[in-house]
């Protein structure tokens, strides 16, 4: 049932990796108004996947990562909903920027979590990740993702397609 394997850990990273930078993609196309359908069907299977697959590391006791990944997959559903079932009409719109933003800063605050881990020189800066390096770090990434939220909520303006 659970997975340890090297190669298991490789496929979570590669997916959480292509999830980033596909949500980067939707995001940037947010604040232009632009689906971008392609990028988004990406961004939301890998970090679906990604959340997924992070429940089945061994594990004794449901830790603060559970917790983001239960959050994440709430999130990806809400966002999941309003783009696909209810096509960004109405409130559905802010629903769709914000819940597509949450889950990629979700995703992003685990990967500044995993660098200050897994890269020597950033670990040894925040080796409790209590340390002040480490809170900056994710201060600078949660206002970051604030801006952009906002930004896209107010940029994001989907073309009305009318049906046929």
């Amino acid at each position: 049932m659970f997975f340890a394997s090297t190669t298991f850990t490789l496929i979570h990273v590669l997916l959480s990796l292509i999830g980033i930078a596909a949500g980067f993609a939707v995001v940037f196309g947010l604040l232009r108004s632009e689906m971008r359908d392609g990028w988004t069907a990406t961004f939301l299977a890998s970090t679906i996947a990604t959340s997924v697959t992070g429940f089945f590391f061994p594990f004794d006791q449901f830790l603060p990562s559970h917790w983001v990944g239960v959050i994440s997959l709430v999130v990806l559903a809400a966002a999941v909903l309003a783009r696909y079932v209810f096509q960004v009409a109405g409130a559905w719109r802010w629903v769709y920027v914000i819940s597509a933003v949450a889950a990629l800063y979700f995703n992003t605050f685990v990967l500044v979590v995993q660098a200050f881990r897994k890269i020597p020189a950033l670990h040894a800066l925040a080796p409790t990740e209590s340390e002040p390096p480490f809170a900056i770090a994710q201060g600078v990434v949660l206002i970051l993702f604030v801006v952009l939220g906002f930004a896209a909520v107010r940029a994001f303006r989907p073309a009305r397609t009318v049906p046929a």
